[in-house]
């Protein structure tokens, strides 16, 4: 929801525009209907069949596209945070790229959702979590790219493909937050 306040201007601001009304948004939360994961997500065609993708941006009890980014903590750690975020961003740039041509991947960088993309930033402890991690999105289907960084061969992220949020959370409701 969308509400207007008034803005206070700044002294030579508001001395140049003496008369002049400015209205900011203030934006307020609107509750989200989590919706469960399907027990079977293989697709059908025909003309009762579900779309394949959720609508971008779709909100108020809607799936949406999102993209999950997991970091190592023991990294943050030891590690510049410049050092960190960048392997973050080389995980999630890789596993748009690697799966662009995906119908999810295309909506989500799609013009309509540029300013709106939705990413879920969160941490493990380990490497040893972090493998585990890999395994399970692997055995279950999920495209993602753990990112190895090299020379040094240390596999430092992973990062989802764009998709479903109901399709892949239940992976990640486990981790915390990265802070």
């Amino acid at each position: 929801m969308l509400t207007l306040l008034p803005l206070r201007l700044p002294f030579p601001v508001a001395n140049a525009l003496p008369n002049a009304t400015f209205l900011l948004p203030r934006f307020t939360r609107v509750p989200v209907r989590r919706t469960p994961p399907q027990a079977n997500m293989s697709t059908s065609s025909g003309p009762d069949a579900a779309p394949a993708a959720a609508t971008v941006g779709e909100e108020c009890g809607k799936d949406v596209l999102v993209q999950y980014v997991v970091l190592r903590r023991d990294l943050a750690d030891a590690w510049p945070l410049g050092s960190v975020v960048a392997q973050g961003c080389h995980a999630a740039v890789a596993a748009v790229w690697a799966h662009r041509d995906h119908p999810d991947t295309a909506a989500y960088c799609g013009p309509d959702n540029l300013d709106r993309m939705h990413k879920v930033t969160l941490e493990v402890k380990g490497e040893t979590q972090l493998k585990n991690l890999a395994e399970k999105l692997e055995a279950a289907g999920v495209q993602h790219k753990l990112w190895i960084e090299q020379p040094e061969n240390i596999p430092t992220c992973i990062a989802t493909a764009p998709c479903p949020k109901s399709q892949v959370s239940s992976f990640f409701k486990k981790l915390k937050l990265c802070k």
